[in-house]
């Protein structure tokens, strides 16, 4: 089954064209239950997921909460893989890990009563040409911003990607824009779309920065482009707050 699975995903990014700098981001999303204490969980991340991770070479993992309080409240966990078979070795590499298994007994072997969350989304995101490795932010970096956006069909989301790759990465970076990850997703439950992550000292800056990005001549130029038009039919915005022991 696991084999099958790497071959679907093998094949998504061949749809795409495979490049070698390119990275594979896994997005975790953990609903929690209401009122439900959430210790375990970042117990968890702190003490056995993440230390387990950078062990395998795998650093700068992010993990965060909404700014804001929600409900249901959730948990969000970034990991970024080299490519689709770091991903699969990642997996399997846990199960040998006897530190991790060690250290993650709390939680592996808690009552189900104990296990804070619903349940688990996951997508799977494959980063691009124009924008092939996580950059980690700076240090006073406090807010981060989630993009998601939405295509109607794969070809919408083509040109999509596209027009980040020719000219938006470099509007972002002149107007003070600073990327986290960018990325095209291969799998989950919200596709065609592409996912990247904003990271901003504050809401001021955050402000500030998108004011200049719609008033930059390139954008204004590019908006107006036959080739890009209706690419993007829904955008899903969330605001990110790094949790303690966030990498990120």
């Amino acid at each position: 089954m696991k084999t099958r699975i790497v071959s679907v995903f093998l094949f998504l990014l061949i749809g795409f064209g495979v490049c070698a700098q390119e990275e594979v981001y896994e997005l975790r999303t953990y609903e929690l239950g209401f009122f439900g204490p959430a210790e375990v969980l970042h117990n968890y991340f702190e003490q056995a997921l993440i230390p387990a991770l950078n062990r395998q070479g795998i650093d700068n993992v992010g993990a965060f909460e909404e700014s804001v309080e929600t409900m249901p409240k959730k948990i969000y966990l970034l990991i970024g893989y080299d490519n689709i078979q770091s991903f699969q070795d990642s997996k399997d590499a846990l199960a040998k890990d006897e530190k991790y298994l060690q250290d993650a007994d709390s939680y592996l072997n808690a009552p189900e009563a104990s296990i804070p969350f619903k349940r688990i989304s996951t997508s799977l995101i494959r980063s691009t040409t124009g924008f092939p490795k996580l950059v980690k932010p700076n240090d006073d970096a406090n807010l981060f911003e989630l993009r998601i956006y939405d295509s109607y069909n794969e070809d919408a989301l083509r040109r999509k990607v596209k027009m980040f790759n020719d000219s938006e990465f470099v509007i972002f970076d002149e107007v003070g824009l600073p990327m986290v990850f960018f990325g095209h997703n291969i799998a989950g439950n919200q596709m065609p779309c592409l996912t990247y992550l904003l990271a901003f000292k504050d809401m001021n800056a955050h402000g500030e920065a998108w004011s200049k990005f719609l008033a930059h001549p390139e954008w204004v130029r590019i908006l107006k482009l036959e080739e890009y038009a209706n690419t993007i039919n829904e955008i899903t915005r969330v605001f990110l707050k790094p949790l303690p022991y966030s990498q990120l």
